[in-house]
């Protein structure tokens, strides 16, 4: 099995030798949940790539701990790069999305406030959900050992996408009317991939003219359809596993 991972803002700077303590909810984690003991292994990142094997040397009370790191590691940021553009879903199912976009891969989150939205990030409600889904996205990338966690960006109009997707290697909007099959679309072996998902009640006709005028190619993801909060999950594996990624 291997070791679990922490958040550590210093870890980047670390070499074979130094000494790095965990304190505050991740030492709590470290020591009061998972337990761990002088000797045991543990991975610290600072979740942009930067990390260390290493091993604890002491524990005191129920959150703090002293840990010798091993080794260093640095993973490079991934080629193609992977956004999903997310629109907002009812309820939790955005965290959801985040979670299991994030074990899947993906390297940027983009919020969207399409058209057909029912639900709205507004003020104060809004930098709250905004919060979840980044707490959502850091705690799922340590829990799938990632280095890299992935980028929960501030939330988007449709007229604010668009020069994301102007700007993309490769732009996909997934639509049950898509002419081309995501499975088949080329994808580029470098640069940024930016795939777009719709809300629950769809992209609308004039909404996904703007989209596709921009430089999106609607795309449909297989026979069946998704929910939004389960889509970009598996249209970044099918992308994923295309790219190489997952060899």
């Amino acid at each position: 099995m291997t070791a679990p991972v922490f958040l550590h803002p210093d870890v980047g700077a670390a070499t074979p030798g130094a000494r790095l303590a965990l304190d505050g909810p991740e030492g709590r984690h470290a020591v009061s949940v998972k337990r761990l003991r002088p000797g045991e292994e543990l991975t610290l990142t600072d979740g942009a790539g930067a990390g260390a094997v290493a091993a604890v040397v002491e524990t005191s009370g129920k959150d703090r701990l002293l840990a010798e790191v091993r080794e260093t590691r640095w993973e490079p940021p991934p080629e193609p790069w992977l956004t999903v553009v997310q629109a907002l879903p009812k309820g939790d199912r955005g965290e959801v999305a985040v979670e299991t976009m994030t074990e899947t891969g993906v390297d940027a989150v983009v919020p969207w406030a399409a058209a057909r939205c029912v639900t709205r990030w507004r003020e104060e409600r809004g930098a709250k959900a905004l919060a979840k889904w980044r707490s959502t996205a850091r705690e799922a990338g340590k829990q799938s050992r990632r280095m890299r966690f992935p980028e929960v960006a501030e939330p988007v109009t449709t007229r604010q996408l668009l020069p994301l997707l102007a700007a993309a290697d490769l732009a996909v909007v997934l639509h049950e009317e898509g002419d081309v099959p995501l499975a088949g679309i080329g994808l580029p072996a470098s640069g940024r991939i930016v795939l777009v998902v719709g809300p629950e009640g769809g992209i609308g006709a004039e909404e996904l003219a703007e989209l596709t005028a921009a430089g999106a190619s609607p795309c449909r993801l297989g026979r069946s359809v998704l929910r939004t909060s389960t889509a970009g999950t598996a249209a970044a594996a099918v992308l994923l596993a295309r790219t190489g990624r997952w060899g």
